[in-house]
């Protein structure tokens, strides 16, 4: 055996032990890691107000208790106002439930020619099995209820104790990491620190924004229909819709609906039409004017982050996804070199006339004509032979040949006299298929036939190019 092996086999069974401890200790700590960055996004996240106060002279522990106080205040105040408003919905719901339900028996008596009657409904849903099994789950289900609502409020107090740290050491916390990194590398961390506060911050004033527009719209409509509550609809239409990625605008949607539909179901058709439109206001005109300087990322990125978020680590990654992703996207393009796009047409996604080759018609008018081009000659070799004998005298006319080819030459072309000496050129038939070349500067005492040639003829008729004269 080796002298190294034993060591070797120690060393990856020390490895394969650490990795399983570090994975037992990751899924372990999953939760608290989940809050704590859940308190950094948040402290990114008050860290424009925090400095501004800290800006004045306030010690940034007292600036960031106050921030914390307002937002609680905020909380517990709507809380407060939905709490209310769903209690006394509900027993205005439980009151008039008689009501709605002799409404109902009435409607499908005289629809389906049926006598219901709405005593015998009641003591068959009062004595009905599937009733008396939610009431033993609802029991049973009450203390796990209270767990988790426990569970809630002690993650809550780790998420704030945490982002208080973050916010009011944060001189500290950013003066410790780069003790430990060199001076090139600190220059990047503070960097994008600095872009994460910018975009963090940004993203909660855009969307404060949007959500104040949203409740304003939405409380006009609500006012105008005489809904009740509508001033707690519209904070909940303003801030579910907003702060809750993709399916924020339909949990928005649903409860005034609801609570329209109470009032009379046409007002909740309204709300519907006017939840849908207000929508694609906000979405092709607000949005982008409200976020082209703070959250400044294309609405498809923006989407497949939150699905990305969502399967990563389910609501909590859906609402951090669009600040990180902005925040990633701004600190990529401080370093990413950029060049001046070229004037192409392409770019713009118009095709150049020569881009890709003919198109469909170019290449069908092609072949049309070569087809044309070969009946044509098809025919000419069947109208007849070229005639190219012209008589040659002394002193006379040479006469070309007439070139019958069927309509495929446009007549005979005739030579005047020559002289002794003098160059001839000769004559070239201008005929359809026809394309032989013109002989020129031949010396000849007689006339020269101009020996035309077709190129794609199937037939060699004589060609009499460059005869003589003997009188010359």
């Amino acid at each position: 055996m080796p002298r190294w092996l034993p060591r070797a086999m120690v060393l990856a069974l020390a490895l394969v032990a650490v990795f399983q401890l570090g994975s037992w200790a990751f899924h372990q700590l999953i939760g608290l890691l989940i809050n704590i960055l859940i308190a950094f996004f948040l402290a990114l996240a008050i860290e424009p107000a925090v400095s501004r106060m800290a800006a004045f002279g306030m010690r940034r522990g007292l600036a960031t208790f106050l921030v914390f106080l307002g937002l609680l205040i905020v909380s517990a105040g709507f809380v407060t106002l939905m709490g209310s408003m769903l209690a006394g919905q509900i027993i205005k719901m439980i009151e008039d439930f008689p009501d709605y339900l002799d409404s109902v028996i009435n409607w499908v008596n005289a629809h389906f020619h049926t006598d219901l009657k709405r005593v015998d409904i009641q003591e068959g849903l009062l004595h009905s099995d599937w009733l008396r099994k939610y009431v033993q789950n609802s029991a049973t289900g009450v203390l796990d209820v209270s767990t988790q609502v426990l569970g809630g409020l002690f993650q809550l107090l780790t998420i704030g104790l945490f982002s208080f740290c973050f916010a009011a050491d944060g001189p500290r916390l950013r003066r410790a990491l780069c003790s430990v990194l060199p001076p090139a590398r600190q220059v990047e961390v503070l960097r994008a620190w600095e872009i994460a506060v910018d975009k963090t911050g940004g993203y909660i004033y855009s969307r404060g924004l949007m959500a104040l527009v949203s409740g304003v719209a939405h409380y006009i409509l609500l006012q105008a229909l005489g809904i009740p509550y509508a001033p707690v609809l519209a904070v909940w239409v303003g801030l579910v819709s907003q702060f809750i990625p993709t399916i924020g605008t339909y949990l928005a949607g649903a409860l005034p609906m609801l609570i329209a539909f109470t009032v009379d179901p046409w007002y909740a058709l309204w709300v519907l039409i006017f939840v849908v439109v207000y929508q694609q206001f906000e979405n092709y005109m607000l949005q982008p004017k409200l976020t082209a300087k703070t959250v400044d990322i294309h609405p498809a990125v923006a989407f497949g982050s939150v699905i990305a978020g969502t399967a990563l680590l389910g609501a909590v990654g859906a609402l951090i996804s669009i600040p990180a992703v902005a925040t990633l996207q701004a600190f990529l393009g401080a370093y990413v070199k950029r060049y001046a796009v070229t004037d192409d047409p392409r770019v713009q996604g118009h095709r150049g006339r020569g881009a890709g080759g003919p198109g469909l018609l170019t290449r069908v008018g092609r072949l049309w004509g070569q087809r044309a081009g070969e009946a044509g000659r098809a025919g000419g070799d069947s109208g007849g032979a070229v005639d190219s004998g012209g008589a040659a005298g002394s002193g006379g006319v040479a006469g070309s040949g007439a070139a019958g080819s069927g309509g495929a030459s446009s007549g005979a072309a005739d030579s005047g006299p020559a002289d002794s000496g003098a160059p001839d050129s000769g004559s070239t038939s201008s005929g359809a298929a026809d394309s032989g070349p013109t002989s020129s500067g031949s010396t000849s005492s007689g006339l020269t036939d101009s020996g035309r040639q077709n190129p794609g003829r199937g037939d060699s008729g004589p060609m009499n190019s460059g005869s003589t004269d003997p009188d010359a």
